[in-house]
């Protein structure tokens, strides 16, 4: 998915594996307390994901991944929820959005670092 708007400095990709977490996030919350709960989180986590249209560099490096000297990614926090992502030229790649209160090393490891 692609989110781009007339003045806008970056387009924000949110990669196929960031918009099932999205998705996985929203089934959750539907069905273990509401529909309203669901949707009101899912729009505030993609605005949060359209805000790094500006300013993506106000993120900082995912400490987990800054422990094994990786620093070509970046996150951004909604509540418990972190959005992982990486800026390339003029565009940013949404790669993950987690629960914080997950194994983020393992999550960030399987997804992010691959042999």
């Amino acid at each position: 998915m692609i989110l781009n708007g007339d003045n806008v400095k970056f387009k924000v990709n949110i990669v196929s594996s960031a918009e099932k977490d999205l998705f996985e996030i929203y089934q959750y919350v539907f069905f273990n307390d509401s529909e309203e709960k669901a949707e009101k989180l899912y729009s505030k986590l993609y605005e949060k994901c359209l805000s790094l249209q500006e300013y993506p560099n106000r993120g900082h490096v995912p400490p987990e991944l800054s422990l094994l000297g990786i620093d070509d990614f970046l996150e951004l926090t909604y509540k418990p929820y972190r959005i992982i992502y990486q800026i390339i030229a003029k565009a940013v790649f949404i790669h993950c959005v987690f629960d914080g209160r997950r194994d983020m090393q393992k999550l960030l490891q399987e997804r992010l670092i691959r042999d």
